[in-house]
């Protein structure tokens, strides 16, 4: 007599959806991260952030955001809050967070690389200039070797994976 059970308990466990299965996040490599990103929101608020890898899970990143005041007429004004700095982020799947060295306590900013973008959040003033912000969407305008205006943060072995 041939035993059947193995077999139904078998398709059984085949034919059930497995919703329990923890979703892995994406990791994002050193070619989907590196090189310069920019920010444009209307007239007045714009950034740029410009990163490269270094290895071990850490990013070189910096930022430079700027909000300028337009005039009544709708022509920029020269009067322009900024906020710029750079810092090391740590970066974990596809999302990388920082904190300026110079903000404050609660100052915490996210990026998430997602389909060829960079969203970017941030949890406070953070220190910068009145309504500035790097809260935005970003698009990739290089993926070269980003060249740091700033550049007052020494990393040993500064080099691109």
């Amino acid at each position: 007599m041939k035993c059947i059970l193995p077999l139904a308990i078998l398709w059984v466990s085949i034919g059930l959806p497995q919703t329990n299965i923890a979703q892995q996040p994406k990791i994002v490599t050193a070619a989907q991260v590196n090189g310069t990103w920019r920010y444009s929101f209307g007239k007045s608020r714009s950034g740029t952030i410009r990163i490269l890898a270094l290895g071990k899970q850490r990013l070189k990143v910096e930022f430079i955001g700027l909000y300028t005041y337009p005039l009544a007429d709708g022509t920029k004004n020269t009067n322009t809050n900024m906020g710029v700095g750079q810092s090391i982020a740590v970066i974990e799947g596809n999302q990388a967070t920082f904190k300026p060295d110079y903000a404050e306590e609660e100052c915490l900013i996210t990026m998430t690389f997602t389909r060829g973008v960079l969203e970017v959040e941030q949890n406070s003033a953070c220190g910068f200039g009145l309504n500035v912000t790097l809260a935005g969407t970003y698009r990739r305008v290089s993926s070269r070797r980003p060249k740091f205006v700033l550049d007052y943060l020494y990393v040993p072995n500064d080099k691109p994976l």
